[in-house]
């Protein structure tokens, strides 16, 4: 890497023109340089080059000499990158101004007409938006596999009793198939705010060229249309300084790692000794340098970090926008780094809490008598009340207490008293109630749409594989 010591570049600077007589300095062109993050963009960069000489091509603005010439060593370009990874000369600042001035070494003086009517501030802006839609696509491609995941698991478990809670207390008994589905619910909102991202993000910026558009007669539509966008943008001013699409992006990244981080603290409690619900896959867990008999839940824990980090990356970015006068400053340079590394750790966390979802084992008996535990069919002796007694919830709630705490004393569960003790408490209680008052009943009653009940929950299994193409032939 140039360590910003070396002279190329003194003088009259290659890329800023005459305009400055000395070149810059060593501190100043290690703080404006980007070449070591936004190198990262090398295929967007050439991707937006070749569709902008082609329309400059057509157009006539540039021979079809030079189109062929630029477009053939654009691709050897791409190819050197391809091979051994983009160089990084600092005094040539930019992922745009290192392919610039490699294809000028292979192709001469040909490669100066590619700037021709654009600028690097809505060539950057294009790429930008050309790499966040990618990013964009990936991660719904890992959330789709993710929800996969959970169906396919909560197909296996609509009847797998587990305790519901709030508070983190027992609260009524639920199926393990209806816990996982509510995260495939979870990860649909993230994949609808990554396409409401992508859709609102889609219009071209190349061609507003520095801030105020062109003299040439260039084809806008032309370049939207072989980049996949849906038109150009509208305002040459807000097409090079707009960064919305990344906060969209952000902002979608940091909903959905808040998702995925609840998923992982769930496992890490599951797989704990206490709860032994768990027992998390040897590939996404890890040992204890000290203590032999460690399985720790490193994998889930990092996810569960990430989401700090990605969340931090959007405030980052909000921060960096928040004041900014139109049209382009320098401190959007900043704008690229928090969008890397957010879709790295996302595309991270999805993949770990795929893969412990396809993979963990799930101890359905343990679950099952978590669920008899902490009196969680109380609710539905309240609810019998109700229902067959005709009494107000109100007092059938202040009966049930009565009945939960006589239960407590004896150290039983609610089905487990005598049919005796309950008449005692109110004479409205009837031996129709002891068939109500299993965890089994419990889950059969609660057949509301989007309820807990197994045929509830394999309906909404169904629906999901058909929304997910999981039983196209």
């Amino acid at each position: 890497m140039n360590n910003g010591d070396q002279t190329k570049g003194a003088g009259s600077n290659q890329m800023w023109g005459g305009r400055f007589d000395g070149g810059p300095s060593a501190i100043m062109r290690e703080i404006n340089a980007s070449i070591p993050f936004d190198k990262a963009l090398w295929r967007q960069d050439i991707a937006a080059s070749k569709a902008h000489v082609t329309m400059l091509g057509a157009q006539g603005i540039v021979s079809g000499e030079d189109v062929e010439a630029i477009l053939s060593g654009l691709g050897k370009v791409a190819a050197e990158y391809e091979a051994n990874g983009v160089p990084e000369d600092w005094a040539l600042e930019d992922i745009h101004m290192t392919t610039e001035s490699r294809l000028a070494e292979l192709i001469g003086p040909a490669a100066g007409r590619l700037h021709t009517a654009r600028s690097r501030n809505d060539q950057v802006a294009t790429d930008f938006k050309l790499w966040v839609r990618d990013a964009i696509d990936q991660a719904d491609a890992g959330l789709e596999a993710l929800q996969k995941a959970l169906v396919t698991r909560a197909g296996e478990h609509a009847a797998s009793i587990m305790p519901g809670f709030t508070h983190l207390q027992t609260a009524q008994p639920v199926t393990l198939g209806h816990h996982l589905m509510a995260y495939y619910e979870m990860m649909a909102r993230d994949r609808s705010r990554f396409a409401d991202a992508r859709a609102r993000m889609n219009r071209c910026p190349l061609g507003s060229a520095a801030l105020a558009g062109t003299g040439f007669a260039i084809d806008r539509e032309m370049t939207a249309k072989a980049l996949g966008f849906d038109g150009p943008s509208a305002n040459s001013l807000d097409g090079v300084s707009d960064r919305d699409f990344a906060l969209d992006y952000l902002s979608a990244a940091a909903q959905c790692a808040l998702h995925l981080s609840r998923l992982a603290e769930e496992f890490v409690l599951w797989a704990s000794q206490p709860f032994g619900w768990i027992a998390l896959p040897d590939s996404l867990s890890t040992g204890s340098s000290i203590m032999p008999q460690k399985k720790n839940p490193d994998a889930a824990e990092l996810v569960r970090g990430h989401s700090g980090r990605i969340t931090g990356c959007l405030v980052s970015l909000m921060m960096t926008m928040k004041g900014l006068p139109l049209a382009y400053s320098k401190d959007m340079q900043d704008d690229k780094p928090p969008v890397f590394e957010a879709a790295s750790l996302l595309a991270l966390s999805i993949a770990a809490m795929t893969g412990m979802v396809a993979d963990t084992q799930f101890s359905t008996e343990r679950m099952r008598s978590a669920a008899e535990l902490g009196y969680a069919t109380a609710t539905d002796l309240a609810d019998w009340l109700v229902r067959e007694a005709d009494i107000p919830f109100r007092e059938a709630h202040h009966i049930t207490g009565a009945a939960v705490k006589l239960a407590e004393a004896r150290g039983v569960a609610l089905d487990q008293l005598p049919l005796q003790d309950l008449k005692a408490i109110d004479a409205r209680i009837d031996e129709r109630v002891i068939a109500a008052l299993s965890v089994e009943a419990s889950v059969a009653a609660r057949s509301s749409h989007g309820g807990t009940a197994p045929g509830q929950v394999r309906l909404r299994v169904a629906e999901a594989r058909i929304t997910l193409g999981m039983d196209a032939s």
